[in-house]
């Protein structure tokens, strides 16, 4: 095994921290190393002084003789030319290419693709150039399902090392064979993937727990003796008690982010209809017909999943589904009750030379209001934050900054496109948490097989022909058929795979039906205490206890799938 790169006591100085302290790190033939941190924790920078584009301001890096390093940048840029032009020719190209949605664009010049046509060729060129490194940073940015899954075959059969900062938790956790945890300068190395690096936190946070206990009793009984000692102090058992004072004065190390992401958020009563949408067909001016033939409705509480290959219509549809665009034919109808709010793919629609709190503050508020004040709290815009200007945001705090407007309308659904893009794990999983929560119907078009498999459970996948149509078993069912788990066709040869992967579904959906009821069973509560009305009251705790009813078979189902 090659060390192909070599850190040691590598330090980076940031404006007012230290983004890198005396880092250690040994890269080395077949390592597939994950890197993860929140935003602005310096994730970007290792792997720019990994690929030799940023100096460390002290340490040494070794590098090995020859060795060749492939460095894919989150913002990449291609030569001038077409895509063929860049990427040459072969039948390898033409397969990638054609994984990553990129085939029919073989002859566009570069300059002409869009910001995710531009990933995907520059994924597809990195992985034809001769390199023994490869560099990734959030590779799945724009990428479908089957072009992630062609990207983790692409990893795993690479024969050098692979370095990546991805949000994608299933991805971490298929080919990672060590993951670089970076909080606050300090770095923790994990052995096995993204699983592994969770266990490893939660284990160093009971340490910590436990050695701040044990340093405070230490203190408590130190002063307690000296307290008890010799009633004619001296100066030096004086100053003794005074440490031990301010031993116990002092506290831990905080947490990196003060409180936690408080996503909560009031919203009105939803009727029966939500979402009606009949035999819509849809194609933009002087195009293709996009979508064809759609039929759908959505109800309250409902958890829908959109996923498809790029270019076939998943924005087009939920914007549809929003009402931002209008149906070619037919009709997309919302109920009287609807209050939507969409969470932009590409950033969203506000001015970038305002400042945060005059965003929050909208026209007609008052910026640094107290109210606002304590809402941006609960997004984790403290400090300059407020004050700092859309455009100076970082990628994570722009897309934490539309969420927050997003939430700020009060919707009761929630149209989210591609959400996790740019944000950090922590905020994902805080997010996660929230939709579970939320009694709102949701719609989201997303690529994160974990977020979708949290958030979600129906799915609907656009075709290239422009119909719409339901995935049997979820996200979860997709991916095991996906990896040859679980097959379409009857009569499979493997009894024994079939018959497993239906149970862990059954178990999954049950989970989800159980989330769904007690998000029900709490929006209904709150309609009880908030009315006055004696015959709403009587009519909404018979509608409880049915919700009541449901719960407790759908554990008792629980229970009976997981003996």
């Amino acid at each position: 095994m090659a060390i192909l790169i070599d850190l040691q006591k590598v330090t980076l100085d940031g404006a007012d921290r230290v983004v890198l302290n005396s880092l250690d790190l040994t890269v080395s033939t077949g390592d597939r190393i994950g890197v993860v941190g929140i935003n602005g924790t310096g994730k970007s920078a290792l792997l720019k002084i990994l690929a030799g584009s940023l100096e460390p301001h002290s340490g040494n890096i070794r590098r090995g003789k020859g060795v060749h390093v492939g460095y894919l940048e989150q913002i990449p840029s291609l030569p001038s030319g077409t895509v063929r032009d860049a990427l040459g020719t072969g039948w390898q190209v033409d397969a990638a290419l054609d994984r990553l949605g990129m085939l029919d664009a073989a002859d566009t010049n570069t300059d002409h693709l869009s910001g995710g046509q531009q990933k995907r060729v520059a994924l597809a060129r990195i992985f034809a150039e001769a390199n023994d490194v490869l560099i990734l940073d959030e590779p799945t940015n724009h990428l479908d399902l089957n072009a992630i899954q062609w990207l983790e075959q692409q990893i795993i059969a690479f024969r050098g090392a692979v370095i990546l900062v991805s949000h994608d938790r299933f991805l971490l956790d298929q080919v990672t064979t060590r993951m670089v945890e970076i909080d606050r300068g300090k770095t923790y190395l994990h052995s096995g993937g993204y699983s592994r690096l969770l266990e490893a936190q939660a284990e160093r946070e009971e340490q910590a727990a436990s050695a701040e206990q044990t340093r405070r009793n230490l203190a408590r009984i130190e002063l307690a003796w000296l307290r008890r000692g010799v009633k004619a102090r001296s100066t030096k058992p004086q100053a003794r008690i005074d440490a031990a004072q301010r031993l116990l004065a002092t506290r831990p190390e905080g947490a990196a982010r003060t409180g936690t992401l408080d996503l909560s958020v009031d919203m009105p009563r939803l009727g029966t209809t939500v979402v009606k949408v009949h035999n819509v067909n849809f194609a933009y001016p002087n195009a293709r017909e996009i979508l064809r033939d759609v039929n759908l409705e959505l109800g309250p509480g409902d958890r829908i999943g959109i996923v498809g290959p790029n270019g076939a219509g998943k924005s087009t549809f939920i914007n549809l589904l929003a009402q931002r665009i209008t149906a070619t034919s037919g009709t997309v109808k919302h109920g009287p009750t609807v209050v939507t709010s969409y969470f932009e793919q590409d950033g969203g629609d506000y001015d970038l030379e305002a400042t945060v709190q005059e965003l929050v503050a909208g026209p007609r508020g008052v910026p640094g209001s107290p109210e606002d004040v304590a809402l941006m709290k609960r997004f984790w815009f403290t400090g300059a934050l407020p004050l700092t200007k859309a455009k100076d945001l970082s990628g994570g705090e722009r897309r934490r900054l539309q969420l927050l407007l997003a939430l700020s309308l009060r919707p009761n659904v929630l149209f989210l496109d591609e959400p996790t893009n740019d944000l950090d794990l922590e905020t994902i999983r805080l997010i996660e948490e929230f939709l579970s929560q939320w009694s709102g119907t949701l719609v989201v078009v997303s690529h994160d097989r974990t977020f979708l498999s949290r958030t979600t459970d129906r799915l609907l996948e656009v075709h290239a022909n422009g119909t719409i149509a339901d995935i049997p078993g979820g996200i979860d069912a997709w991916i095991a058929r996906a990896a040859g788990i679980l097959s379409d066709a009857p009569g499979d040869a493997n009894p024994s795979a079939k018959s497993a992967v239906p149970l862990g579904r059954q178990i999954r959906d049950t989970e989800k039906e159980i989330a769904r009821l007690e998000r029900r069973r709490s929006a209904i509560n709150e309609k009880i205490l908030s009315s006055l009305d004696h015959r709403e009251q009587t009519r909404l705790g018979e509608e409880l206890s049915e919700v009541g009813r449901a719960l407790s078979a759908a554990e008792d189902l629980w229970f009976s799938l997981s003996e």
